[in-house]
C-alpha cells in the first residue's frame, strides 16, 4: 500500500493510504462512466478546479486537461456553460467532508486512485442521486442533440456521467 501526502494550500500535510489499485475495486453500485482524466480532458468546473492540487494525482491526467489557473471559465467546459455552484455554497450546505474540502470530484479522484474512506458510502449515494438528471435529459432531448439541456448535461458530467451517449 502506498501513502499519499498532500501538500497544497487547502490541506497541507493531509495523508491517506491507497488501499486499492487505481481505477479498480470500486463498490459494486458505483459505476462512473468517465475517469477523472477523461472529465478533465472534456472540460469540467470551468477549468479551475484542479489547478492547485495537481501534484497529488498522476501527471497523465493533466496532459490534455482543460485548465485555467486564473479563474473559472465556463468556455472551457464541454458544453460551454456554467453548471457549478461556488465552493462557498457547498460549504454552507454541509456537503463537504473535511478530508475532501473541494467536494465530490476531489473525493472521486482520490477514490479512483485507490483511497477508501469513511465518506465513500455517502458520496456514492450522492452520485447515484444524480441519475435523476440523466432521466430528464432522456425524456426531454432527442438522441444526439447535445444542444438540448446543456447546463444539465454539464452538471451530470461533473458527476462522471457521459450524456453524449443519450
Amino acid at each position: 500500500m502506498k501513502k499519499i501526502i498532500v501538500n497544497d494550500m487547502m490541506q497541507e500535510g493531509y495523508s491517506y493510504v491507497l488501499a486499492a489499485p487505481a481505477g479498480k475495486k470500486f463498490a459494486p453500485e458505483f459505476k462512473p462512466e468517465l475517469t477523472p482524466k477523461e472529465m478533465l480532458m472534456l472540460g469540467v468546473f470551468g477549468g479551475k478546479y484542479m489547478t492547485d492540487c495537481g501534484k497529488e494525482f498522476t501527471r497523465d491526467w493533466f496532459g490534455t486537461a482543460k485548465l485555467c489557473h486564473e479563474k473559472h471559465d465556463p468556455k472551457l467546459n464541454l458544453f460551454g456553460v456554467n453548471a457549478s455552484n461556488p465552493l462557498s455554497v457547498w460549504r454552507k450546505k454541509g456537503w463537504l467532508h473535511p478530508d475532501d474540502p473541494r467536494g465530490w470530484f476531489q473525493w472521486y479522484c482520490r477514490y479512483f486512485m485507490g483511497r477508501r474512506h469513511e465518506d465513500d458510502e455517502r458520496q456514492i449515494k450522492r452520485w447515484k442521486a444524480i441519475r435523476r438528471h440523466i432521466v430528464q435529459i432522456e425524456k426531454n432531448c432527442l438522441p444526439g442533440d447535445l444542444d438540448c439541456r446543456k447546463r444539465q448535461r454539464q452538471a451530470v458530467l461533473h458527476w462522471a456521467y457521459d450524456s453524449r451517449n443519450i
